[in-house]
């Protein structure tokens, strides 16, 4: 602890995006991993203390201030909505656990070399109970095979994940399903290397650690455009007046390009003449063919989650607002079809993309992997899509805020 609370103050001194991949990769559970395994520690006071520093650490880094519900959220892993800062407590019972059932063999043999009687360890049973309380399940009979710690984890935070998902509600319910999608945290799974685009400013960082966790990010202000702009700032991801929207679509749409480009597959943008009934142009077509003969063409677009339109299919499933918005595009360029693949890439604002959007992404990484020779390829279109959306939310953000004077007009 005392360790921890030294580098929080060393870690404010750095970039917010460089710290947060430090704290959740380093100085975190990671530190204590050992620890929790080797000892019945489970239940410990000083294990509260440990995560009562792990939050101060996120609120200082981020600036951001989190109820005891979005903390919670945010100890989760990044697949399942939350910030991957694990909370030391709750994953304690299933470090020490794993670590028992896989030496228990030799614990046996230990003791049967010495004609000791096994028993019944009572850390043991005293820590299968606390572990009970946080997957509100039975310990599974399985007691050996690999990644034990990660599959009794993993039980613990499905309860914790559905335990939240079922006392949200409303727009908070659309929230943490779209952050749960596939793909959604790929921004946070990044190593922050400016030269590859791949780092956030710390007010990008601020503004989608707030998105995610629905903290406040704004003291309630009219927009540019004349709406009502709340604490949460969520009319900025849809604003029309606001000039990051346009910046937003050619960003992402010209990361697909280069990837295609680099994975030897000529592409242009924008191409004219392919409906001839009208003036449509999808965002870009490869020049060479991608399936079964045909050149692929696709289209991006960017749907905002908490829109008042798109609650209800996101309400349901996350990425539910993506799958409308890329239907939607399906009907608009249906002619395409014809002679050409057509694929409508849509994102939602949180993050989730579309599932045929998401294969074509998929099928760019494949590509580069084959051209690159890098099995990580895919992983790091993923992560520059992920990070050039969050950047320009918060471009977005930004747009809200009405540049007045601090000049005296009268003066002058």
């Amino acid at each position: 602890c005392s360790s921890l609370e030294m580098a929080i103050s060393r870690l404010k001194l750095i970039s917010a995006h460089d710290s947060l991949t430090i704290m959740r990769n380093a100085i975190s559970a990671p530190k204590l991993n050992y620890n929790l395994r080797t000892s019945p520690c489970a239940g410990h006071e000083n294990l509260q203390k440990f995560d009562g520093l792990l939050r101060k650490a996120l609120c200082t880094i981020a600036n951001v201030d989190v109820t005891d519900r979005q903390w919670e959220q945010a100890s989760l892993p990044i697949n399942s909505g939350g910030l991957g800062i694990r909370s030391v407590s709750a994953l304690a019972p299933s470090a020490f656990l794993a670590s028992a059932a896989e030496t228990r063999a030799t614990q046996d043999l230990i003791l049967s070399s010495v004609s000791v009687t096994a028993e019944a360890d009572n850390e043991v049973v005293r820590i299968k109970e606390i572990w009970g309380n946080y997957s509100k399940t039975q310990f599974p009979n399985y007691i050996v095979g690999t990644q034990l710690q990660k599959r009794l984890d993993h039980l613990c935070t499905t309860a914790i994940k559905t335990r939240i998902q079922e006392e949200l509600m409303g727009t908070g319910l659309t929230r943490f399903l779209a952050v749960s999608a596939p793909h959604a945290g790929d921004w946070l799974k990044c190593i922050p290397v400016s030269s590859c685009g791949l780092r956030l400013d710390d007010e990008a960082v601020r503004v989608a650690i707030g998105l995610r966790l629905g903290t406040k990010i704004c003291e309630p202000h009219p927009c540019v455009c004349g709406e009502a702009i709340d604490a949460s700032g969520s009319h900025f991801l849809s604003c029309k007046r606001g000039s990051g929207r346009v910046a937003r679509h050619n960003a992402l749409n010209d990361v697909l390009w280069r990837a295609l480009q680099r994975a030897n597959i000529p592409s242009v943008k924008e191409p004219p003449g392919l409906i001839h009934t009208d003036m449509k142009r999808p965002d870009g077509i490869t020049q060479i063919p991608w399936s079964e003969g045909k050149c692929i063409t696709w289209d991006v677009t960017v749907t905002d989650t908490l829109a008042a339109f798109n609650l209800l299919p996101s309400s349901t499933v996350g990425g539910g607002a993506a799958e409308a918005a890329a239907r939607r595009k399906e009907d608009k360029y249906l002619q395409l079809r014809q002679h050409y693949h057509f694929v409508p890439v849509a994102f939602e604002t949180l993050g989730p993309v579309n599932a045929s959007g998401a294969q074509f992404i998929d099928d760019i990484g494949r590509r580069l992997r084959a051209v690159t020779d890098d099995s990580r390829e895919s992983s790091f279109l993923w992560q520059r899509l992920s990070v050039t959306l969050q950047r320009y939310n918060a471009i977005c953000f930004r747009d809200t805020f009405a540049c007045e004077s601090l000049l005296d007009t009268e003066t002058l």
